[in-house]
């Protein structure tokens, strides 16, 4: 084993030994919900309705530093404060460091803007051909159902839209949306997203799907989601029997870190693939969170154990205050290095940046191609061994 093998093995021990440590709270060790029954704990109404919204709620479990009260009063608008009582017995009451406090916790470094970044970098107010509604690629469109989540990622790339806000329930504002997929015959591939579709009724769900499933040359439907991760009580039996009946619908969700993978998300998860329901992950590049190569190679790790395939890892998008969690590029590919060749390939996600300006997902990774000319490529593998290809 080479001295680099031997360090990873050893912070891999080490991050290992931390979560069996860290364990979750009960959420009756929490003065905030000591009272709470468990039926109401694990009703996600309930989850919803009574989310962390103010810094003396916040204060009651978690000891805040200077920079996350400045942050608290700088984020009061669109984006504001918004913690499932779930997950804020995962977090780490006394380290500011903690990487689940960090995705949820305002910092006032949110109120700084960098020379690069943009409202929408990913440009897709401008490829709305209608509303609600985004087509980049050829095949495929993305339809924005809500721009509420069950909790708001403080990286969140569409924190123009997401929030706290009053919009319109009302079905028929998919309307336009929906005759813009009917009239493209193109379109085979509908992803919804939002905010969260998961934090709709079943009953909006499926409205939504029925009128999707009806369009003839749709042929693959995804739902991309998050709360699996912030809210698994959203995922319940009625919710799982519903999406079945539309089978094939694959799920996205979005993972940043292995301590979200708890024995609740896992009953989650289990939940949807006994049901037939493929899964997969997507998951941020985020400075001081994930980016180094243990912690994600564990992250895509755990995944496979709770049958999600891992799927993209983004470099985090140049929005508006977001500075602080953006990594080098390089950063992005050496995790690749370090996954590629040393672990399953299922565990390998695609590594890609969004083109700023909406030039869709590019494929970043290491160069394993040293040089070619015609009918010759020289390539070297994952241990740095060089070989030779002739066509």
């Amino acid at each position: 084993m080479s001295n680099l093998a031997v360090v990873e093995s050893q912070k891999l021990h080490q991050e290992t030994s931390t979560r069996r440590t860290q364990r979750p709270q009960d959420y009756q060790q929490i003065s905030l919900y000591k009272d709470v029954n468990p039926l109401d704990w694990e009703d996600w109404h309930w989850q919803l309705k009574h989310r962390i919204r103010s810094k003396e709620e916040l204060s009651q479990i978690v000891r805040l530093t200077p920079e996350e009260e400045e942050g608290m009063k700088k984020a009061s608008g669109r984006l504001s404060l918004a913690i499932t009582p779930y997950w804020a017995t995962l977090i780490d009451p006394q380290e500011p460091a903690c990487p689940l406090r960090r995705q949820a916790v305002p910092v006032i470094s949110e109120s700084i803007i960098g020379p690069h970044e943009m409202a929408d970098p990913c440009a897709e107010d401008r490829d709305s051909p209608a509303p609600h509604l985004v087509h980049r690629y050829p095949d495929r469109v993305l339809l924005l159902a809500t721009e509420h989540c069950a909790m708001y990622c403080r990286h969140c790339t569409r924190r123009r839209l997401v929030g706290e806000h009053e919009v319109s329930n009302s079905p028929s504002r998919f309307d336009a949306a929906i005759d813009y997929i009917k009239s493209n015959r193109k379109v085979r591939d509908v992803l919804i997203s939002g905010g969260d579709p998961f934090v709709l009724e079943d009953e909006e769900i499926e409205g939504l799907i029925q009128k999707i499933r009806s369009i003839s040359h749709v042929e693959f439907l995804r739902l991309g989601t998050r709360v699996p991760v912030t809210l698994p009580q959203r995922i319940t039996p009625e919710l799982v029997s519903m999406l079945k009946k539309y089978s094939p619908i694959w799920i996205s969700i979005h993972f940043n870190h292995p301590k979200e993978i708890t024995k609740r998300c896992k009953i989650a998860c289990d939940m949807l693939s006994d049901a037939g329901i493929p899964l997969g992950s997507q998951t941020v590049l985020l400075k001081g969170i994930n980016d180094r190569p243990f912690i994600m190679k564990k992250l895509m790790h755990d995944l496979l154990q709770i049958r999600v395939r891992p799927y993209y890892i983004y470099q985090c998008d140049p929005v508006k205050g977001t500075q602080h969690f953006r990594t080098p590029v390089a950063v992005g590919i050496n995790i690749i290095e370090k996954l590629r060749g040393h672990t399953s390939g299922y565990a390998v996600p695609t590594y890609v940046i969004d083109g700023p300006g909406g030039g869709g997902k590019i494929p970043i990774g290491p160069n394993y191609i040293l040089s070619q000319a015609k009918g010759k490529y020289v390539l070297r593998n994952y241990k740095g061994k060089i070989y030779t290809y002739l066509e």
